[in-house]
């Protein structure tokens, strides 16, 4: 089966227009699967992965892929202090609450994991099951600086080669195995064509702010307690063996504290896997049977 994707629009909960893109049959009875992007990305970056779990021969779902305010093809926010996981968490509710679900599976890459997470403590009857895609309650710093400083201030890309080639200069230490096709993909969900010529990134440049008050004096603190709210709910925890953002002890911390969680390592990718491989795809599509099942 080919799973199409479909848009859907709703408002937020101060009035802006909020964009999904949903894929799967509306009338099956698994689990729906959510899709949490991370800071800077949208829905887009989860086609592959959502073609996967909504074409699954034995339990086809629908997924949700979501664009926060200020991403894709959702609103910006006039007010950048709006960039904030307790808003953006808004946002996620208010789609949920437009497609009337009230169960579902979360997947969140990185900020959409630290959404995942706090939505545990904020609605813990909507969450069925949670995959963290490289992201936990501690991060490391180096991780977050080099975050910081890439999306402080980008440089103009005029051409789609131009795109693919800076991003390949950026993360192909922690990519080393993507090729120039796949480099161009990534390149044509980061950008988009602009009226009057070149390229434009597909989110408010404005949300470099959410990161002003993190340097070296002042990490993201702990989230532990987060954490612990998804105690009882089946987890698995996506870990990219280059990633920069959460550290092998971070991993093992996580696991000390929940043993049963589901753990695969992408070889060869960094913060955040791809979720484009089919063994990565295959352990994802196999928990949400799971998840039906608990």
């Amino acid at each position: 089966m080919s799973a199409q994707f479909r848009d859907i629009f709703c408002r937020s909960a101060d009035g802006l227009k909020l964009h999904a893109k949903v894929t799967g049959p509306d009338n099956s009875t698994a689990l729906p699967v959510l899709c949490l992007p991370g800071l800077t990305r949208t829905a887009d970056d989860f086609d592959d992965i959502a073609r996967a779990i909504a074409s699954d021969p034995a339990r086809p779902r629908k997924v949700v892929a979501v664009d926060y305010r200020g991403r894709g093809l959702s609103d910006y926010d006039p007010d950048p202090a709006k960039y904030a996981v307790p808003v953006e968490l808004g946002d996620v509710l208010a789609i949920v609450a437009s497609l009337g679900i009230s169960r579902a599976i979360l997947l969140g890459t990185s900020r959409g994991g630290l959404i995942s997470m706090a939505m545990a403590a904020a609605q813990p009857k909507l969450l069925a099951g949670v995959i963290l895609n490289d992201i936990g309650p501690s991060l490391e710093l180096g991780g977050l600086i080099k975050i910081k400083g890439y999306i402080a201030d980008p440089p103009p890309r005029s051409t789609w080669d131009e795109a693919a080639r800076g991003l390949k200069e950026l993360f192909g230490t922690v990519f080393p195995s993507l090729t120039d096709d796949e480099w161009m993909v990534w390149a044509r969900r980061a950008f988009r064509e602009k009226a009057g010529g070149g390229l434009e990134r597909t989110y408010d440049l404005k949300i470099k702010h959410t990161l002003d008050g993190i340097d070296a004096s002042s990490p993201l603190p702990q989230v532990w307690e987060l954490f612990d709210a998804m105690a009882g709910v089946p987890l698995m925890l996506i870990h990219g063996a280059l990633s920069d953002l959460l550290s092998a002890q971070g991993v093992k911390d996580m696991m000390a504290r929940r043993p049963d969680i589901d753990l695969v390592t992408v070889p060869d990718q960094g913060h955040a896997p791809l979720l484009a491989d089919k063994p990565t795809m295959d352990r994802i599509v196999a928990f949400c049977r799971r998840c039906d099942e608990a």
